[in-house]
């Protein structure tokens, strides 16, 4: 079995006295990885799941007393897909105040759901995590860098999902029937979303321009639906870990970019299996965007699980000078170019080095991202 990073960060925050949620996508390992947090600790330990109608019924609308008759002597608390019991947030929060010998541990599929309910009534009163596809640090700690770096071009096709990563030969079939089953049927579904061709038509233009500069009404005169609409169904997407935005950076320059945004996908994989596009790179003209893409995701994956809290940015000039990703922490700016091709030469720009001074510039190719994705810089 691959070992999650996240599992120290969650075990390390056992009984200090509050909720614990951990949200990400269906089929990124949470129930895994509960069962392998049940199995570790030596106590007893209760699992939910909440697919399950009558769990959510025992959950929904309970009393203190009816939790602790339930819970009986067990002191770890494991709730799968918490965000389909109603009052959940009630639910865990008469845990927490009431029952302090027990440990709960919630997890979730959709973060908008499940934050919702927990907001307000958890304030104060939980840890949260987040949950990704696996990543290149976990890969190369369950086998090698050797082994990872010969992995690279199925890496960029396929990503890292964990189904795709352990049935190798599967990886088509598995990724078209995760994009069928989660990202069309779940999402339509959540919020009774009733216009599935705009959603596809929406991803399909995402995957196309991956780590270009979106704009929202170019996508919906493209679509055929206002800029409000496609803003919704953006964030919808940003809530259930399909895609992510990286604003553009802009402090001293009057042609820095000011109010652009870049979108990425979360994984490679579901970004080909929207585009149905499986080719190896050799065939590809989309090879550069499927780098940067990949890095600029696991470099999200590796600071989140590192709780290296830095704002995450892109850099360009209306004269197209530019930086793919930027990194600012504790005053320093940290600027990264993802190039491919390592003959090709790169160097930061002039008008960047002079403006902010206070900065770092590494370019990173295939002979050194494996560095870059699990030594802490």
């Amino acid at each position: 079995m691959i070992s999650r990073l996240i599992l120290k960060q969650l075990t390390d925050r056992l009984g200090k006295g509050k909720a614990i949620l951990l949200v990400g996508p269906r089929q990124v390992g949470k129930s895994t990885l509960l069962k392998s947090l049940q199995k570790e600790q030596d106590q007893e330990t209760l699992l939910l799941n909440c697919d399950e109608p009558d769990i959510r019924q025992m959950l929904e609308n309970v009393t203190s007393d009816q939790l602790k008759a339930m819970i009986g002597k067990n002191t770890l608390l494991l709730i799968d897909e918490a965000q389909k019991v109603e009052n959940i947030g009630l639910t865990l929060k008469l845990i927490v105040d009431n029952i302090k010998q027990v440990q709960v541990i919630a997890t979730g599929s959709s973060a908008f759901e499940l934050r919702n309910k927990t907001n307000e009534p958890l304030t104060g009163r939980k840890y949260e995590f987040n949950l990704f596809p696996l990543s290149i640090a976990e890969m190369v700690a369950h086998h090698s860098q050797l082994t990872e770096n010969r992995m690279l071009e199925r890496r960029l096709i396929y990503g890292l999902y964990p189904e795709i990563v352990n049935d190798l030969g599967s990886e088509q079939e598995n990724l078209l029937e995760l994009i069928n089953s989660y990202l069309y049927k779940d999402i339509l579904s959540f919020q009774n979303i009733r216009k599935p061709d705009v959603l596809e038509k929406l991803l399909t233009g995402l995957a196309l321009q991956m780590g270009q500069e979106v704009s929202y009404n170019e996508l919906g005169q493209l679509i055929g639906v206002d800029k409000a609409t496609i803003e919704k169904y953006i964030e919808l997407l940003e809530k259930c870990f399909v895609v992510f935005r990286l604003s553009s950076f802009n402090r001293n320059l009057r042609n820095e970019l000011k109010k652009s945004r870049k979108i990425y996908f979360y994984d490679n994989g579901v970004r080909n299996a929207i585009l149905n596009n499986f080719a190896p790179l050799a065939l590809r003209q989309d090879v550069g965007a499927l780098w940067e893409n990949f890095m600029v995701s696991e470099r999200m994956k590796q600071n989140s699980y590192n709780r290296d809290y830095r704002k995450n940015y892109f850099w360009r000039t209306q004269t197209q000078q530019e930086i793919d990703l930027l990194e600012e922490k504790d005053g320093v700016l940290y600027a990264f170019e993802f190039k491919w091709n390592e003959s090709k030469k790169s160097k930061l720009p002039q008008t960047f080095a002079d403006a902010y001074p206070e900065h770092r510039f590494d370019v990173i190719t295939p002979a050194n991202y494996i560095d870059f994705l699990t030594t802490p810089i």
